[in-house]
């Protein structure tokens, strides 16, 4: 039903999945910039359709919205809301005689501006699986959450900037709304502005932000996107990172910021397992984490393989 081609790809459709090399038809699972190209013609949800649009230009594509299944290229292809940012999918594929769900990057229990995780029943499971080690299991997301927002009124309170570093697309949109709901309005810096903007154009509203313009307002936190140096315009500021990596100890050395904290928009070890629980597949192909972890599916009774490696270049 698939096949390898350094990207995976579904065979009776000739159709390239989230490919970041340009492709004459290719499925696009969401619009971060790993994940696709100025594909020839694309397939994604309406949501990524204009996120894709407005990162690499006007291209044609084909709205596919979450649950309502299209006949294409010899294959009834659905998608479903993956969690992981706006207008994120998963893939359905069916043949007739088999079926594949691809996940794409997702995460499973609630999100503030992503649709909750779905995961339908498939004879194949395609997995990503970037935390696929038993060391990244992630704390509750509201223990978290409430963390960020303490870091953050702590640091207004002592008169310094609170400065959130935060990926340009998704993870900065979800920290917006999350502290504007709780009465701190953001600053965002123009890129991740931008993408806010398309947000709220797709109907997902964000609460209280505007675009920063070089110069601290009191009472407000910054957004910022990794990589950004020292503003000195604010004068003394408190840098927090949000990513899954900062379970590791030494995470907020390796990011150089004062605090990390573990907001994660992938699934953890945990979630990862109970995906495979939900979609009940015959087998499971890993992609995007490591190795081990299909042993450990297998070791769990599942028949797990990793995907992308050289040797897997027969079809499926």
């Amino acid at each position: 039903m698939f096949h390898w081609e350094n990207g995976l790809k579904l065979t009776r459709a000739d159709l390239a999945i989230d490919f970041c090399r340009r492709q004459p038809r290719g499925f696009i699972s969401h619009a971060h910039t790993d994940h696709m190209a100025r594909h020839e013609y694309a397939l994604c949800t309406p949501e990524t359709s204009a996120l894709y649009q407005f990162r690499l230009g006007r291209r044609r594509t084909l709205k596919i919205p979450y649950r309502r299944p299209i006949q294409w290229g010899g294959l009834r292809l659905t998608t479903y809301p993956a969690g992981h940012c706006l207008g994120s999918a998963m893939l359905l594929a069916e043949d007739g005689s088999q079926s594949l769900l691809y996940t794409g990057d997702f995460k499973l229990g609630p999100s503030a501006t992503a649709e909750e995780a779905e995961l339908p029943h498939a004879e194949i499971l395609v997995l990503e699986s970037t935390y696929g080690h038993p060391d990244y299991r992630l704390p509750p997301r509201e223990e978290t959450i409430e963390r960020l927002v303490a870091l953050v009124r702590e640091t207004l309170a002592t008169g310094a900037t609170p400065v959130i570093v935060a990926y340009v697309l998704g993870k900065a949109q979800e920290v917006t709304r999350l502290l504007a709901d709780r009465q701190i309005p953001v600053l965002q810096q123009k890129r991740i502005y931008q993408v806010s903007r398309v947000y709220e154009a797709c109907g997902m509203r964000l609460g209280q932000y505007e675009l920063f313009e070089d110069r601290p307002r009191p009472g407000w936190a910054v957004l910022v996107p990794p990589g950004t140096p020292p503003l000195e315009c604010l004068g003394r500021e408190v840098r927090i990172a949000v990513t899954g990596w900062a379970v590791d100890n030494g995470a907020r050395y390796r990011l150089k910021v004062d605090h990390a904290v573990p907001l994660s928009d992938h699934a953890d070890y945990d979630q990862l397992f109970e995906a495979v629980r939900r979609v009940r597949p015959d087998k499971v192909y890993c992609t995007h984490g490591p190795e081990s972890f299909a042993l450990r599916l297998r070791e769990a009774g599942h028949d797990a393989h990793p995907l992308g490696r050289p040797s897997q270049m027969t079809l499926f």
